[in-house]
C-alpha cells in the first residue's frame, strides 16, 4: 500500500504539530500511513518526543509504524511558530509541487495538505489566488472545485474567495453547471455514489420568492438547474438556503451546491467542525485537507487538535482505495 503524501504547510502555523499528533495517534485512531514533505530539523524541534525517519516516498509505509516518515525538502524553513515569513514560501511551494508529482507518478496514494496562509506567499511573489488554484495549475489547468465533506453534510460553493458584494455580478449559470457537473462526476467516481442527488441553493432569501427578492434565482440559478437535469444529473432547485440544512432535508441529497463561500462553509463547519474535510474535486488526483487554517495564534503551544487532519487522511485513503478497487474490477 502506498503511503499518503502530506505537504508541510506553513511552518509558522500548526501544520507540523498536527502532523506529529496524527502520527502519535496512528494506532488509537487507525491513521493510515503517510509521510511529510518537510524539514526534519524543524519537526524534531516541534515534536521532540517523536522519532523521525528520513525516507523516500516508497519506503514511508514500512517506516510509519516506528517513526514519523519525513521526506526532506531542498529549501529550508525558519522555525518561528506564529510568525509567518515570505522566506518560507520556497519550501511551502516546493512541498506542494513535489507531493503532487509523487501522487501523479504513483509514489504516493493521494495528497493531504496542511494549511497555508496567502499573504506570506503573495509577499514572496506567489502568482496564484490560493492553494486550490495552484493545484489546478499543477494538474495542467484543471478546474478545481472545493467541497466541504463531513459525516452529515457535503457542501460545495460555486463562488469562493470573493467579496459577498461581488457574488451577484460574478455568479453565472455556466459556473453553476460546471461546478455541479464536476461534483456529480466525482461523487460517482471517488465516493461510490452511483447517481448523486444535488440540492442547489438559491442566492437570495427564500430563493428569491419568484423575483420579489432579486431576479438572480429565476434568471441564473433556475436555468442552471434545468441545464443540469437535461444532462441527466439529479439536481433540484433553487431551494431556500435557510431550510436546506436541517436533518430531514439533508437526507434528501448527497451534496448541497451553494452560491457563495459562507452559504456552504457555515453549515458544514457548524455541524462537524472537527470532522469536516476540505476535498478538492475536478483534479486528476485525490487531494484532501483539514477544514481549518494555519491558526498562527496557537502555533507552537501544543494545543492544536489533529482531528480534522486525521479525518482528511482517512478520507484520502478511502477515496484512493475505492479508485484502486474500481481499476482492478475493470481489468
Amino acid at each position: 500500500m502506498r503511503a499518503l503524501a502530506m505537504t508541510a504547510g506553513d511552518p509558522a502555523g500548526i501544520g507540523p504539530e498536527i502532523a506529529a499528533a496524527a502520527w502519535r495517534l496512528r494506532a488509537e485512531r487507525a491513521v493510515p500511513p503517510f509521510y511529510l514533505l518537510g524539514d526534519p530539523g524543524l519537526m524534531r524541534a516541534r515534536a521532540p518526543d517523536v522519532d523521525i525517519a528520513i525516507v523516500q516516498p516508497q519506503d514511508a509505509a514500512h517506516a510509519f509504524a516506528g517513526a514519523l516518515p519525513v521526506v526532506p525538502l531542498r529549501a529550508a524553513f525558519a522555525d518561528r511558530p506564529g510568525r509567518p515569513a515570505p522566506a518560507n514560501a520556497a519550501g511551502i511551494v516546493e512541498s506542494i509541487e513535489r507531493a503532487v508529482a509523487d501522487v501523479r507518478d504513483g509514489r504516493a496514494g493521494a495528497l493531504v495538505t496542511c494549511p497555508i496562509a496567502k499573504k506570506p506567499l503573495y509577499d514572496a511573489g506567489f502568482a496564484y489566488p490560493g492553494h486550490t488554484e495552484f493545484l489546478g495549475h499543477l494538474a495542467g489547468g484543471a478546474r478545481p472545485v472545493m467541497m466541504l465533506a463531513g459525516p452529515e453534510l457535503r457542501a460545495v460553493p460555486v463562488t469562493v474567495h470573493i467579496a459577498l458584494s461581488q457574488v451577484p455580478r460574478l455568479l453565472t449559470a455556466e459556473d453553476i453547471v460546471e461546478t455541479a457537473a464536476i461534483t456529480a462526476a466525482d461523487l460517482a467516481s471517488r465516493f461510490g455514489i452511483a447517481r448523486p442527488r444535488l440540492a442547489v441553493a438559491g442566492l437570495n432569501p427564500h430563493a428569491g420568492e419568484d423575483g420579489a427578492m432579486g431576479r438572480e434565482d429565476e434568471e441564473v440559478v433556475r436555468p442552471a438547474v434545468e441545464a443540469l437535469r437535461r444532462r441527466g444529473i439529479d439536481a433540484r432547485g433553487p431551494l431556500p438556503a435557510d431550510t436546506m440544512f436541517h436533518a430531514r432535508a439533508r437526507e434528501t441529497y448527497d451534496a448541497a451546491i451553494c452560491m457563495y463561500h459562507d452559504q456552504a462553509l457555515i453549515p458544514a463547519k457548524a455541524l462537524a467542525f472537527d470532522e469536516t474535510v476540505n476535498v478538492t474535486l475536478g483534479l486528476p488526483f485525490i487531494r484532501t485537507s483539514p477544514d481549518h487554517g494555519t491558526a498562527f495564534d496557537i502555533a507552537g503551544k501544543g494545543i492544536a487538535r489533529p482531528d480534522s487532519l486525521i479525518a482528511a487522511l482517512k478520507m484520502a485513503r478511502a477515496m484512493a482505495d475505492l479508485g484502486a478497487g474500481a481499476k482492478a474490477a475493470a481489468r
